[in-house]
């Protein structure tokens, strides 16, 4: 496979000259703009409830408040899965993870000892943009497996700057981190972690200071878009925080009321507003597209360390709604029209829409999960997304039909919430009434739960699942 991705990318590589000709002719012919730039800012276990703009009394993010209003406030936007590996292939490949293999239940995510990591066929965005002449940067945690041919150079990404996995593996020695962070943060030692730090395909730092990573991956990113503001461009900035272990630089450290944990996301929110400077200083900021969201939940267990689903129901690892529904901002002057959206959303639905933005053809040999939200954003119209799946590994726990999710398997995660239970019939909610999911109305509704058991049937009917990706290790 990796044998034939080569080839491919080379195919590519050689036909880019003639695709570029023909992009310049034809904004020559019609006098468009330039197709628009992408910047995703993807933050690691932020919870619903982190942001100054969602509700949190103490942790200052003035940036993203400032984006939200000016652009959108997304209030039920999902990531495609609760935990970091299938929640980062659901973003960058449009697709339920149980559909490309990202998916299991022996192993949740991948470690620095797995085989595999996204499978060779699997189609990128980053692969969709480098079709039609764009840029491309992977920047900060990549998780989707850290052998050179899964890294993100051989998955459409030009350039890439950032750590292969999570930022709490390569353990090798120190306390338990909760005891650990317990007494503070000079307890907590960047070398108990050996995680390295990539350029493209080469470590150039091992361990990575983890007191300045978040800075330093905003500072790519700046520099990225500065080198580049002369083609379009996509930009995924995958923050490894406010995952633990948690650090932060001088200029942040001590500074928040909520500990060290605001002091982290504060970091990060100072980034975003130099990724936005930067775009407003080289003329871009009308012409680019921001998001900014995260890949799952709270980590609940690890007490102030650990962020909120504010009033969401559980965190990370659960298909309760604080373990996959986000805090999301859409951010493009002039382009995208300020309100608050209260319909759904996905980060699969990223792939799709800004695919067609740039003027990519969706392809057509596999199924995509993604929609179009071009229409809500540009237009405030309602979202063409109905429903939400929601999967732990590769069972199909709930799911969501406009206000209503039932609930065929509850679950909870990390020793909290509750064991599995497997429900002969679903529990339900409606999660814009009862959006901490207390009150079960199944009783009540029985026809809304005939109507949601139709989509599943519909669903599993056409559904191919990939191998799994992530069980085997060396």
């Amino acid at each position: 496979m990796y044998t034939i991705k080569l080839l491919s990318k080379l195919l590519k590589h050689l036909c880019l000259p003639f695709l570029l000709i023909g992009m310049h002719v034809r904004s020559a012919q019609t006098d468009e703009r330039q197709p628009p730039n992408f910047v995703i800012i993807f933050a690691d276990d932020l919870g619903y409830g982190d942001l100054g703009v969602f509700g949190h009394p103490t942790i200052k993010t003035p940036n993203l408040d400032r984006m939200a209003h000016e652009g959108q406030k997304w209030t039920n936007f999902y990531a495609g899965a609760s935990v970091c590996t299938p929640s980062r292939a659901a973003l960058l490949t449009g697709r339920l993870p149980v559909r490309s293999g990202m998916a299991s239940n022996k192993q949740r995510v991948l470690f620095p000892n797995s085989k595999n990591g996204l499978p060779a066929d699997e189609i990128t965005l980053a692969e969709q943009l480098k079709e039609v002449g764009y840029s491309t940067a992977c920047i900060g945690k990549w998780h989707l497996g850290h052998k050179e041919q899964y890294l993100p150079t051989n998955n459409g990404f030009d350039y890439y700057f950032g750590v292969p996995y999570s930022n709490d593996m390569d353990k090798t020695g120190g306390q338990d981190y909760k005891e650990a962070a317990k007494e503070g943060f000079s307890a907590v030692k960047i070398e108990d972690y050996n995680v390295p730090l990539m350029r493209n395909t080469e470590i150039i730092e091992r361990p990575v200071d983890q007191n300045t990573i978040t800075k330093r991956y905003s500072e790519e990113a700046v520099s990225y878009i500065k080198k580049n503001k002369n083609k379009p461009f996509l930009v995924y900035l995958a923050h490894n925080l406010p995952h633990i272990p948690l650090f932060a630089s001088k200029e942040f450290l001590g500074k928040s009321e909520r500990g060290l944990y605001g002091d982290v996301v504060a970091e990060i929110d100072d980034g975003v507003g130099k990724i936005v400077a930067a775009l407003k200083e080289e003329g871009l900021a009308e012409n680019t597209i921001v998001v900014f969201t995260s890949d799952n939940g709270p980590w609940l267990p690890f007490e102030t360390h650990g962020g909120s689903a504010g009033l969401l129901r559980a965190g990370k690892g659960t298909t309760w709604e604080g373990g996959m529904r986000e805090p999301t901002i859409f951010w493009s002057p002039k382009k995208i029209k300020p309100t608050v959206i209260t319909d759904l959303g996905s980060t699969m639905d990223l792939f799709t829409t800004f695919s067609k933005l740039a003027g990519a053809k969706i392809p057509d040999d596999r199924s995509i999960d993604g929609v179009d939200l071009s229409v809500t954003l540009f237009e405030k119209k309602e979202s063409p997304r109905k429903n939400m799946f929601y999967y732990r590994g590769t069972d199909l726990y709930a799911v969501r039909l406009g206000d209503y999710k039932a609930h065929f398997i509850t679950e909870g995660a990390y020793g909290q919430f509750g064991e599995r239970e497997e429900h002969a019939t679903a529990i339900l909610y409606n999660v814009n009434e009862d959006p901490s999911e207390q009150f079960d109305i199944a009783g009540e509704h029985p026809e809304i739960i005939e109507q949601i058991n139709g989509v599943v049937a519909q669903h599993r009917a056409t559904l191919v699942r990939g191998i799994d990706m992530l069980a085997e290790r060396e």
